[in-house]
């Protein structure tokens, strides 16, 4: 069985066109089908616009697709409650400050998913969020502090333990660094790679950044204009790129060793 199931998948949006012109649809993501095995990591790479983070709030289950289907460990992405989806899947969104509560302190925000359950005790809570903190880098100190009082690498490790701290088994990390300093970025991967190796974690990760997805993902999916153009295993893709569009955008960068 599959982590990740998507079966011909489409999102449009309505678009109002002003005072006189007709509304139009957008498509967004357009008929893709693809699958994630258990503990592997896939990555989707495509320059901004081309429908990659709407495909993973689909995935999520915070956007309905218009058409397809989306399954999560064999189960129906829009037949779950709220509850029983992020136990299976959690994200970890670009920006750490503008996805964490400004004013709730650190081990509030990683206590949050585990109180929204409504069946954890507390002191199993207290016991989980303390785990998870510290296997993300974090002091017990640092639970106390406000978001604020963090630099950019520790909130995201804040963002990366509520992930985690429901032990789901997919996270689907959509541009989880590129909102960090380079230096910075180096640290937050090899502690997402640590930690799939350590929980046996089935990852998607989104990112325009190539070098970076060349670095984390077994395989690789490049994405235009709403479709999928080419799949291939990560080596295969950056050496040997098929698609003209695959191999204009690796074109356009510099790729440096990681």
């Amino acid at each position: 069985m599959s982590a990740i199931e998507v079966k011909g998948v489409r999102k449009t949006f309505r678009v109002k066109g002003g005072l006189l012109g007709a509304d139009r649809q957008v498509v967004a993501v357009d008929d893709v089908s693809f699958s994630v095995e258990p503990g592997g990591v896939l990555g989707i790479v495509g320059e901004s616009g081309c429908g990659k983070s709407t495909l993973a709030r689909l995935i999520l289950g915070l956007l309905e697709p218009t058409a397809g289907d989306i399954a999560v460990e064999g189960q129906r992405v829009v037949d779950m409650d709220r509850r029983a989806r992020a136990r299976l899947i959690q994200p970890v969104f670009q920006d750490p400050f503008a996805s964490l509560n400004p004013l709730a302190r650190v081990r509030d925000i990683v206590a949050m998913p585990l109180r929204a359950q409504g069946d954890i005790e507390r002191g199993d809570i207290a016991k989980r969020v303390d785990g998870m903190l510290e296997r993300v880098g974090l002091t017990t100190e640092m639970g106390g502090r406000l978001p604020s009082e963090l630099s950019g690498g520790q909130r995201q490790r804040v963002a990366i333990a509520r992930a985690l701290v429901l032990r789901p088994r997919i996270v689907v990390c959509d541009e989880p660094t590129s909102a960090l300093d380079v230096s910075v970025q180096a640290q937050i991967l090899n502690l997402l790679a640590e930690l799939r190796r350590d929980l046996g974690l089935t990852y998607l990760f989104i990112s325009h950044n190539l070098a970076v997805v060349e670095h984390v993902a077994s395989e690789v999916v490049v994405m235009y204009l709403g479709r999928f153009v080419e799949r291939a295993p990560t080596e295969t893709l950056f050496s040997r790129p098929e698609h003209p569009y695959t191999k204009a955008l690796l074109a356009s960068v510099l790729t440096p060793e990681p």
